[in-house]
């Protein structure tokens, strides 16, 4: 995906809502460049990715852009990041059969009002690279058991590959 690509389907999830992140399952962080680009200057993101090649690539990043932070981990482990304003989940979740499980370990590490935004697919079957796809109709019942409210889904598109691709944001409430 294009850089600017990435900024327009995380704005209107990410804008004004600066603090301390974590992009988990960052890859080679197409989407924490658009994160970077969208906070403020005195946000801070976590870039987090299981794979060496990727860490390297985020690395690089944080010695472009120092409000990055590159950490070698897998998300579906205990990673001590919190607390945390947001998460993004860019193409990620769908690797994880159980992600209701997976999401609601992931929201301790929010502050109260923090934010989840997701990066998935709508109308995809199964496949290598969407193992367990998160259809939109299935977010109510996603953000119920992890502990969000319900998620809005903020922006959509048709997906280069299948169905659609969407971004959703979940909030933890303020009263959790």
């Amino acid at each position: 995906m294009k850089h600017a690509d990435a900024v327009n389907l995380l704005r209107s999830a990410v804008h004004g809502h600066e603090g301390t992140w974590a992009d988990l399952g960052a890859g080679r962080g197409v989407f924490t460049r658009a994160l970077a680009e969208l906070l403020g200057p005195d946000s801070r993101m976590h870039a987090v990715d299981s794979a060496p090649a990727a860490v390297a690539a985020l690395e690089a990043f944080g010695k472009e852009d120092p409000r990055v932070i590159a950490k070698r981990g897998d998300f579906t482990e205990p990673l001590n990041l919190q607390p945390l304003d947001g998460i993004l989940l860019a193409n990620a979740l769908h690797f994880q059969k159980d992600s209701g499980a997976v999401l609601a370990r992931l929201v301790q590490m929010l502050r109260p009002g923090g934010r989840v935004v997701l990066v998935e697919y709508d109308r995809r079957g199964a496949s290598r690279w969407v193992p367990y796809p998160i259809a939109i109709a299935s977010l109510r019942s996603l953000a119920k058991t992890a502990g969000l409210d319900d998620f809005t889904v903020v922006e959509s598109r048709p997906s280069d590959y299948e169905g659609l691709i969407y971004v959703a944001v979940g909030v933890r409430p303020s009263d959790a």
